[in-house]
């Protein structure tokens, strides 16, 4: 309490002095995603000592993390598209001061990860002072992003109190459709701190390969990997986790089951049903499909071996991932290709349904996933399926997180109006693959004449950056509802990306997210802020790519030297 007290008396007292909060004047400095509260009465900046250290308590993460930042700050030089009108002062910044009330707590979903900084005017020392060390984490970014030009300057006579709106905020990437690199996913994870988004939600397999060694099924990988040099060994993936506990991002491990398991079969075809088959037979019906795109195969829930395999599986993933969420997939399970196998059309005869099928299989893993003290997450088909969906009484609510990605809002509603707990990945907002067509060949829409809409992608348009931003995840809820959503992920599905398109693809669109979960998409009066953030975001781009990021531009350079004249300033309708 006497620490949240004195955050308001300095609020009080700037504001008493200067009563225009930092969002209505003309910022000369600009800081992704924005925060909460910050106070810069007077533009005014000094320089950075050559001699500008960093102190801090030792920790293992947070050491490593103050000397990537010390690094940053004496060596970037950062040269601001729009240069920033500051009067300077003196004397210069010395050192930036560290202290972290709790060193203790982990990185687990829900830490706090709020930070005071205070840059006063006239003083060689700067202030941080966290609750934890992932909270520091984030105000070093913050600091960073106010240190620019050659000889480094930075803002003084600055406030800021941050605290993110959600919890849950983060990146998903399939790596089984196409594979990445090692050097990817920490580029990925690298550019995620930079924009305090704090989950990976690694996509790690599917029915097109299986890239993960897992020591108890080497042939899984072996046999269901692109090739030995498409493989993800437990050294790579320990070198991945503690690369993101050294920048305060959670790796959360999906693998997908009892659908999207083709691959799989290369190890063991006796538990994968139609593995191989083609994926929409010729004059089928789309209800008559086997898969919803090329590569077919659901591991049979009636099969014991299929447990044993498993839940080898989920032992070893659980030894390999510290991070207390465990993501089971259960989407798209299809009709059509359970029906093939001849077990399955027995105990549909014998007046079994499909539901029942998934109701076994969640019934024999979630317990043993809960078992090694994980929260089990699932995407929103386990429970809202059209045709094949469990009853809630298989998904204990203390236990179970569902993500959405259909129909937006109202899906996210049907969840949390359960009672459970909702991670929100809309297709129509959050789907970065989306907008590129479809990948399968001999597509009769594109022909002239064709039917094809939205460039041919089922998920299409193209999800642009204000799309993203100007989502609501919370629209429509009560205030009891919005509790249950933890935050949101957008998805990266690598049908059409690879390594080369990785960071323009993500990149700056999932900046935008990070600022809406962060610290929410509307101004002090409750406006929405796009066309504000448009500025802002060229900025932070350019910051992006000077950084290594390759993130695709959101405008002509010309449209940043010339501020405001690229908007519209009528309402634009159909």
């Amino acid at each position: 309490m006497p620490h949240l007290w004195s955050k308001f008396l300095v609020i009080f007292c700037f504001s008493f002095i200067f009563p225009y909060p930092i969002s209505s004047l003309q910022s000369a400095v600009n800081v992704w995603p924005k925060p909460r509260t910050l106070l810069w009465p007077k533009p005014l900046a000094t320089l950075l000592s050559p001699s500008f250290n960093i102190t801090s308590p030792s920790h293992r993460h947070l050491s490593p993390a103050v000397n990537r930042y010390l690094r940053l700050v004496l060596t970037e030089h950062h040269r601001p598209l729009v240069n920033p009108w500051v009067n300077l002062t003196s004397p210069a910044l010395e050192t930036l001061s560290i202290s972290v009330a709790d060193l203790s707590a982990l990185l687990h979903h829900g830490v706090n990860e709020s930070y005071t900084l205070s840059i006063p005017t006239g003083s060689a020392t700067a202030y941080l002072k966290v609750e934890t060390v992932w909270g520091a984490m984030r105000g070093l970014e913050t600091f960073s992003q106010l240190v620019w030009a050659e000889p480094s300057r930075v803002a003084v006579g600055l406030y800021v109190w941050d605290s993110p709106l959600f919890p849950h905020r983060g990146v998903m990437l399939d790596t089984s459709r196409n594979f990445y690199g090692v050097k990817d996913i920490l580029r990925t994870i690298e550019a995620m701190s930079a924009n305090k988004l704090n989950v990976f939600h690694w996509h790690i397999t599917d029915s097109q390969s299986f890239p993960l060694v897992v020591p108890s099924e080497p042939d899984l990988a072996a046999k269901g990997s692109y090739g030995a040099d498409m493989q993800y060994s437990p050294a790579d993936v320990a070198g991945i986790i503690q690369f993101g506990l050294e920048r305060g991002v959670r790796i959360l491990p999906e693998i997908d089951s009892p659908g999207h398991t083709g691959s799989w079969a290369e190890a063991y075809p006796e538990i994968v049903a139609c593995a191989n088959m083609f994926w929409w037979p010729a004059g089928a019906k789309w209800s008559d499909r086997l898969a919803s795109e090329p590569g077919t195969g659901h591991l049979n829930p009636l099969n014991p071996k299929t447990y044993q395999v498993l839940k080898n599986v989920i032992r070893d993933v659980v030894n390999l991932f510290p991070e207390p969420f465990y993501h089971s997939g259960s989407d798209e399970i299809i009709p059509g290709c359970w029906k093939t196998d001849p077990s399955i059309q027995s105990f549909l005869s014998d007046g079994g349904t499909l539901s029942n099928l998934l109701e076994m299989f969640v019934n024999s893993t979630l317990p043993y996933i809960v078992s090694f003290n994980r929260t089990v997450v699932y995407w929103e088909d386990v429970l809202l399926d059209d045709n094949i969906r469990v009853d809630s009484s298989f998904l204990p609510r203390e236990n179970t997180i569902l993500q959405s990605w259909n129909n937006g809002v109202s899906n996210t509603k049907r969840i949390v109006e359960a009672g459970y707990r909702a991670i929100v990945s809309s297709s129509e907002y959050y789907y970065l693959d989306c907008g590129h067509g479809e990948f399968v060949g001999n597509d009769s829409e594109y022909d002239q004449g064709g039917k094809s809409v939205d460039g041919g992608s089922w998920c299409g348009p193209f999800k642009t950056w204000e799309t993203i931003y100007n989502y609501d995840i919370t629209y429509g809820l009560s205030k009891a509802e919005a509790e249950l959503v933890l935050g949101g992920e957008v998805a990266l599905w690598s049908e059409q990306a690879d390594p080369v398109v990785l960071d323009s693809r993500i990149w700056p669109r999932a900046s935008a997210l990070a600022e809406t979960l962060w610290s929410g998409n509307r101004d002090e009066t409750g406006k929405k802020r796009y066309a504000e953030a448009t500025d802002r975001l060229n900025e932070w781009r350019h910051r992006m790519v000077s950084r290594g990021i390759g993130a695709e531009p959101i405008q002509p350079l010309w449209c940043i030297r010339n501020p405001g004249m690229c908007n519209t300033v009528n309402s634009i309708v159909a």
